[in-house]
Formats: structure tokens, C-alpha cells, sequence
């Protein structure tokens, strides 16, 4: 099945029929490898670690299963975790989760309101965990700090602004002032990164986008890759389900201020009504500064791309579909570009 092969920890995802169950129904194989399995998997962008602090720490998802806490973490708001059926040890260390295989719609699959009400659970079962995420003392195998470690060290932390011709030809499909937000968000990254861990703390998915909710066949959420779980700021998930929503061009892009809209709105209510009484301003401002900085590399990603497409001799046509690239992704950049203004204001 699809996974993100650049990722050290990963051995791969597997939908196994029948599964080795009785019944004949099929499973889910997710396969975890320790650092010294293979050294040389993944890329540096994904590396993983043996320590428990660490953003991609290899053992993560196993303990959030095995304890039963990815399954409880959000069950009382209506958000459930695949079940654990078996863990097995392969001789060189690696671990082999053996889990139900969810039916039902994915995250791409549904309606924008769907998708505001999963914001509206979210909301509500993160309410519960403000200021009482489990100390390192408990559950050591939380992460922390995720965000910063993910800005300072993780996949798009060597994009090269200098790449990005901000004021090229091609650039300019962007207005000025998006293009100039971007280019300095880009730049302010690990301020803005900071400013993010400035608000009030919860429990966070951290990998929450489209792929890895599951509405099954009873209309319930239920929430797959728990490898990142732990300490994040309120807004973080939303803010990320907002922007991972689009980049993969399964959902359109047009779709986009529905589904800020229907998610801020769900995740506020939600907050409310699970009992956390904080400003809605201040969530408001959590989701911009956490989407800046996690999506800090997106423009100038996006504007160097485009700028090593279209030097040297190619066609008018290949000029052409690097503008047209910029055009289809522009009202992203335009929010990330609201979001990096909502940061510096």
C-alpha cells in the first residue's frame, strides 16, 4: 500500500487477505524497522532514532497501540483507532503491526461538512488533554517538541531560498504581496516555529491529513499512522488537515476556503463543547502560526521548482505549464501568505 518510502522507520504497508484470521477477513501489515535493521533505508530527510523524544522515533506507534492509548486518546469524542490484532518480532529486529483493515471512505472521499465535523471531534477530544498531556514521566514514548524538530531537521529543511527567483517572470503569477510573505515566512521559519509552541499544549495526531482518517461504514472517525502522537499546540492538527487537504490535487483546489472555513469552525465548536473554554482568537491564531511553520518551505519550494524548469531553453509550452503550476496551487499559497502576515502582525 502507499507510505512515504523516504522514512527510515518504514518496512512498508501491507492489506494482507485474509490475514491469518479464522474468518477469512483481511489485515493490515505495517512494518517498523529499528535504526540498526538497515542503516541505509529512507533518506536523511526521514531519519529515525532510538530515542523516544525523538520526531520519528522507530517504536512510537507500537507503544501508542500496545497501551491502548491510540485507540482511547480521542474515544469519547467519537475518534477511534484501528485494532491492534497481533505484534510480532522478525529476527532482525523489526516489528510487524497486525491491524484491522478499516472499511469505509477515506478523507478524500467525503464532503467538506464531513470533514468539519471530524474538525468538531478533534476539537472535542483535544479539549480534554489542554495543559494535561501525560508527562515524559508516564509515557515516555510521546513525542516532543515534534513541530520544531520537524522545521530544524526534518524533509524540507534544506530547501535553498536562494533557489527561488521570488521576482522571476514565472514567479509573478503570485501577487506581490503573497510572494513577499512567503519569502519571508521562508526565512523567519524558526521564529515562527517557536511562536507556534508559545500556545496552550494538548494531545495531537501530528500526522492528520485526508489519507489517514477513515470514516467506516457506521459513519464513525477512525484515525490510522500514530507514529507521531504526542505534545502539540492547540490548532496544530487543524491547521495541517487544512493545508494536506489540497496538495495532493485529490481534492480541489477551489475547495479550499469551504474547507477552512467548515474546519475552524468544527474545531472551535468542538473545543467548546469538550469543555475548554480558551479565546477563539487564540485558536484562530494557533492554526495560522502552526500552519506557517509547518508549511514555512512550501513557497519557496514551489517558486524554485518552478524557476529550475523554466531556465535554459525550454519550450513556450514548458514555460508555460510551470506558470500554470503556480496558478493551480496559488490560493494555498495565498493562505499560507494570509498565515505568515497573522504571524507578523
Amino acid at each position: 500500500m502507499p507510505h512515504n518510502t523516504e522514512n527510515a522507520a518504514s518496512g512498508g504497508i501491507f492489506r494482507v487477505p485474509g490475514g491469518g484470521d479464522s474468518r477469512g477477513e483481511s489485515r493490515i501489515l505495517k512494518i517498523l524497522r529499528p535504526p540498526a535493521a538497515d542503516p541505509g533505508a529512507g533518506t536523511s530527510a526521514w531519519p529515525t532514532s532510538e530515542a523516544p523524544d525523538h520526531f520519528n522515533y522507530w517504536r512510537r506507534e507500537v507503544a501508542a497501540y500496545q497501551s491502548g492509548f491510540a485507540d482511547s486518546a480521542f474515544a469519547d469524542a467519537g475518534i477511534r483507532a484501528p485494532g491492534l490484532m497481533a505484534v510480532e518480532t522478525r529476527a532482525d529486529g523489526s516489528i510487524e503491526l497486525w491491524l484491522e483493515d478499516v472499511e469505509g471512505r477515506s478523507g478524500f472521499e467525503v464532503s467538506v461538512e464531513r470533514l468539519g465535523r471530524f474538525a468538531h471531534e478533534l476539537g472535542a477530544g483535544q479539549a480534554r488533554w489542554v495543559d494535561r498531556v501525560p508527562p515524559a514521566a508516564d509515557l515516555p514514548w510521546l513525542s516532543r517538541r515534534w513541530l520544531a524538530q520537524y522545521v530544524s531537521g526534518g524533509p524540507h529543511s534544506t530547501v535553498l531560498i536562494d533557489d527561488a527567483d521570488w521576482d522571476g517572470s514565472i514567479a509573478r503569477v503570485w501577487p506581490a504581496t503573497t510572494r513577499l510573505a512567503l519569502r519571508r515566512l521562508w526565512s523567519s521559519r524558526a521564529a515562527v516555529s517557536a511562536a507556534a509552541e508559545a500556545f496552550p499544549r494538548t494531545l495531537c495526531h501530528l500526522d492528520l491529513w485526508p489519507a489517514n482518517l477513515i470514516e467506516d461504514t457506521s459513519g464513525a472517525s477512525v484515525l490510522i499512522d500514530w507514529a507521531f502522537v504526542g505534545e502539540g499546540a492547540v490548532g496544530e492538527d487543524p491547521a495541517n488537515l487544512i493545508v494536506d487537504s489540497v496538495t495532493d490535487g485529490l481534492i480541489d483546489m477551489a475547495q479550499l476556503p469551504y474547507i477552512v472555513e467548515a474546519i475552524c469552525d468544527g474545531y472551535l465548536a468542538g473545543l467548546s463543547d469538550g469543555g475548554w473554554d480558551g479565546s477563539a482568537d487564540q485558536v484562530r491564531a494557533a492554526i495560522a502560526t502552526c500552519g506557517a511553520a509547518k508549511y514555512s518551505w512550501l513557497g519557496a519550494l514551489v517558486v524554485a521548482s518552478a524557476a529550475r524548469g523554466s531556465t535554459g531553453a525550454e519550450s513556450a509550452d514548458e514555460i508555460d505549464a510551470a506558470a500554470e503550476g503556480l496558478e493551480r496551487v496559488r490560493p494555498l499559497a495565498e493562505l499560507l501568505a494570509q498565515w505568515a502576515d497573522t504571524v507578523a502582525s
